[in-house]
């Protein structure tokens, strides 16, 4: 069946297998990317009741999507699992080959080192300079903040077969839009390199609507020309400050890493952030 979850980057298929009572007994989901650049790609996520594992519903459902992958022209399938599980096992035995793991860590807000965190932000960055805001990007800075989306071009993804994304003006806005819109509010943290008033780098971090719980870092990046002068870790420590002072509810930052992203890796850890777990991607090529 087709899932309606569809967005302006993906659409997604999905598939239940139940027992001849009707009871659901496991489902896959397979996200179709669709945008130039990246529309050789699917991502699977297959799950089995405990109970009904080894009885072959796992194996007819990845069936199912991997002939609905093919039937789609896609050159590759991936999907995230559990390091050591019974999951990586089951993909593993059937052709998966394991292409990124990633950290994820948490910063306690509580235990954020608040004096350190101001030290970093009010150290001079000779030719650059910190602005913020929220939600959409204002008009005077969208044209320069989808330029420095190319700071992303690079990021580590070990052998992942990602493809290539491209941003512009209307897609930067309309990410922004898609998160205001199920209720989330987006934090935006840039550094301007004042030789030509152009973003630098930035780093986003997305916040629960009623500013409790975890909020979740999305990307951070800096251009390659700018690299090398601290903007990573200026920008973060900035974003962790505003968090703190606007949002006194809020448990803590969650973010994901590269392990092979040793340069971000470094950065976290030194700004408080502490491992949780580890996801690895496994890929098939179709």
């Amino acid at each position: 069946m087709i899932d309606p979850q569809l967005t302006s980057s993906s659409r997604r298929l999905a598939w239940l297998a139940t027992l001849p009572a009707g009871v659901p007994v496991g489902s896959a989901f397979l996200r179709l990317f669709i945008r130039a650049g990246q529309d050789h790609l699917a991502e699977l996520d297959l799950q089995v009741h405990p109970a009904e594992q080894r009885s072959g519903v796992g194996s007819l459902l990845l069936t199912t999507a991997l002939a609905a992958a093919r039937e789609e022209d896609r050159r590759c399938v991936i999907a995230q699992v559990e390091p050591s599980s019974s999951g990586e096992a089951f993909l593993s035995a059937r052709g998966f080959r394991k292409v990124l793991t990633l950290t994820y860590a948490r910063l306690p807000l509580a235990q954020a080192d608040l004096a350190a965190l101001g030290k970093i932000v009010h150290s001079p960055h000779p030719g650059y300079r910190l602005v913020a805001w929220d939600g959409v990007v204002p008009d005077e800075l969208a044209e320069t903040f989808a330029a420095s989306r190319h700071a992303l071009d690079d990021m580590p993804m070990d052998d992942t077969d990602y493809g290539t994304v491209s941003w512009d003006v209307q897609r930067v806005r309309d990410a922004a839009l898609a998160i205001e819109n199920r209720g989330d509010l987006l934090h935006t943290v840039a550094a301007i390199a004042e030789s030509d008033d152009s973003i630098a780098g930035f780093t986003e971090l997305v916040v629960p609507g009623d500013g409790k719980g975890d909020a979740q870092h999305y990307a951070t990046g800096v251009l390659p020309e700018h690299r090398g002068h601290g903007l990573a870790r200026w920008m973060k420590a900035e974003a962790i400050l505003q968090a703190r002072k606007r949002y006194p509810d809020l448990d803590g930052l969650l973010t994901d890493t590269a392990d092979s992203n040793r340069h971000m890796r470094v950065i976290n850890d030194a700004l408080g952030y502490l491992p949780t777990h580890q996801r690895v991607t496994l890929q098939l090529d179709l």
